[in-house]
């Protein structure tokens, strides 16, 4: 059997102690989740930003050992930043 983290022990002992409950509006919640996550995926708006050639080029050598665009790299940093999972040091 394949090894469970302490979350997925902690899911498997309500269920098997019958505390987990269905949701009665199940399509109505997944439609809510749906929408959430088409939201936050959506990238609507455009910025243009100067930033020093050093800069970029650190920024793109990244995104290639990375794998992705250097756009997409700047996109997910700053939304980590703005979601909070991103802090400078010392926060």
């Amino acid at each position: 059997m394949t090894k469970l983290n302490r979350a997925e022990r902690e899911i498997l002992e309500a269920f098997e102690q019958g505390e987990l409950r269905s949701v009665e509006n199940l399509e109505d919640v997944l439609a809510q989740h749906r929408h959430a996550a088409e939201a936050t995926a959506r990238k609507d708006a455009r910025i243009n930003i100067r930033l020093s050639t050093r800069d970029l080029r650190a920024l793109q050598s990244r995104a290639l050992r990375e794998g992705v665009p250097y756009q997409t790299l700047v996109a997910s940093v700053l939304h980590k930043y703005v979601d909070g999972q991103l802090v400078e040091k010392g926060d």
